[in-house]
């Protein structure tokens, strides 16, 4: 036998039948909120029974406590325990099997024509690669476009039925609740919904000016109503005729967010829109994409440029290092013998015995003959001087 619970518990069952989370489901045709074991030990212990008081002990001082103290109140039949029951679809199911059955029975004849095809499965795989990252780039370009809906996360349902064993558990299990006591709130919403009932029903024995600016602040809210379906038709009258004036081009709407489920200050800004629907509009349209294609191509040869400019950079760095590597045997090289070497290396890499060579550079070589020559008779003349 159980008797009845006292002051305290109703307190707490109270407190945590407000301060809990819970949720709404349906059970055995009835509409039922529950609470999970964990989250309602942990409320209790943010309580004030969790804090001792002067000259007395703490109600809830570790989980165990509250355990204990719940199993109480499960017994005063405050809530009971339940079970929660996935609901199967097997309409679903059974199609998934089939799906399953014809994907299998398909690998098994992609098997066996594998193993006919002589076909190398380096070279397979290798595709199969390049298709899986293709498909991951074309995600991850889907997943950074915005605009683009995200995929839903499906929720399994389920059912709740009484538990066999009605025991307090700290952890996932599911409690629903029996008790239900009027909240403090919607206690004083009915009473003031009453006396405003009363209030009206009374209205002709309220003094006279009393009665008199009620008359008047009824005459403006319906005044207030009236203008605004006034202003919502007028709106509409308005963009129908700049509509069939333009034929269909221009689009104007006078206080847009009117009639929209917005706020009371929202619903008259911005004053008005208009949007230009014409062949022009696709025109511009047009011009934009295109706009951003050349800029895209802009980019991409600059990048390409940039890329070619550091590779010359490396190459000079690498010829400026053999040069100083090679000391003084590259200095004693006339540029004569330079350009011969640069000949020969450019008749055997081709594969041809002459080379095209321009007017400019003929003349070039010839000048720079000439000056060979000057040197060398200087030379000569030099050591004689000197003897003399």
């Amino acid at each position: 036998e159980v008797g009845e619970p006292f002051k305290e518990e109703k307190a707490v069952a109270k407190y945590l039948r407000f301060n809990c989370p819970t949720k709404s489901t349906n059970m055995m045709g009835h509409r039922v909120d529950y609470f999970i074991a964990s989250k309602a030990v942990d409320c209790l212990l943010d309580s004030k029974w969790a804090k001792a008081k002067k000259g007395e002990e703490a109600l809830f001082t570790t989980r165990e406590s509250v355990v204990d103290y719940c199993n109480r109140l499960l017994k005063k039949q405050f809530f009971h325990r339940a079970l929660k029951v996935m609901k199967m679809k097997p309409d679903k199911d059974a199609k998934k099997e089939k799906e399953k059955g014809k994907a299998e029975s398909g690998k098994e004849e992609e098997k066996k024509s594998k193993k006919e095809s002589g076909k190398d499965e380096k070279t397979k795989k290798e595709k199969e690669k390049e298709k899986k990252k293709d498909g991951e780039k074309e995600e991850c370009k889907k997943d950074e476009t915005p605009g683009t809906p995200k995929k839903k996360e499906t929720k399994r349902k389920f059912k709740l039925e009484p538990h066999e064993d009605q025991v307090f558990l700290d952890g996932n299990e599911v409690y629903v609740w029996i008790y239900d006591p009027v909240h403090f709130k919607t206690f004083a919403m009915g009473l003031v919904l009453v006396i405003a009932v009363i209030a009206a029903t009374l209205f002709p024995l309220w003094p006279a000016e009393m009665r008199v600016g009620v008359y008047y602040l009824s005459v403006g809210a319906g005044c207030f109503v009236a203008s605004i379906l006034l202003l919502a038709v007028a709106r509409c009258i308005l963009f129908l005729i700049i509509w069939l004036i333009t034929g269909g081009r221009h689009h104007f709407w006078f206080l847009p967010n009117l009639t929209a489920d917005v706020g009371f200050i929202d619903s008259f800004r911005p004053l008005y829109t208009h949007e230009y629907k014409g062949p022009k509009a696709d025109l511009k349209k047009e011009e934009k994409s295109e706009s951003k294609k050349q800029q895209k191509h802009d980019s991409e040869e600059k990048s390409d440029s940039e890329k070619k400019e550091e590779d010359d950079g490396k190459t000079e760095a690498t010829r400026n290092s053999g040069t100083d590597g090679s000391g003084g045997e590259r200095h004693s090289d006339t540029d004569s013998d330079r350009r011969e070497d640069d000949r020969s290396q450019h008749s055997s890499g081709n594969g041809n015995d002459f080379e095209m060579i321009t007017k400019e550079e003929l003349e070039q070589q010839t000048d720079e003959g000439d000056c060979e020559e000057e040197e060398e008779e200087d030379t000569k003349s030099r050591p004689s001087h000197e003897k003399s």
